[in-house]
């Protein structure tokens, strides 16, 4: 019998990087670094809601979102610099 509980977790994580990687710029883009407290919010919350799951599939599901959501206000005031480099575009007011 195959276990695939590592095979489910490791999609979530490359599927939860790339959008996590399209919020992050968009969110950028539209909102600024002003909503980083978002970011802290979902990531406390499931980091919170991880530790207390009996399913471990879920636990792990949970705990990647947390820390990727914590991870992402890193990202978030990274974009700002790469955007005032020129690399991503600036939105116009």
């Amino acid at each position: 019998m195959f276990n695939y509980y590592g095979l489910v977790i490791g999609i979530f994580m490359l599927v939860l990087t790339g959008i996590g990687h399209i919020i992050v710029i968009k969110g950028e883009y539209h909102f600024g670094t002003k909503i980083w407290p978002l970011f802290l919010l979902v990531g406390c919350i499931s980091i919170a809601f991880s530790l207390f799951s009996r399913n471990t599939v879920v636990s792990g599901l949970l705990g990647i979102l947390g820390f990727t959501s914590l991870w992402s206000i890193l990202e978030l005031f990274k974009q700002r610099k790469r955007v005032s480099k020129g690399w991503f575009p600036k939105k116009g007011n």
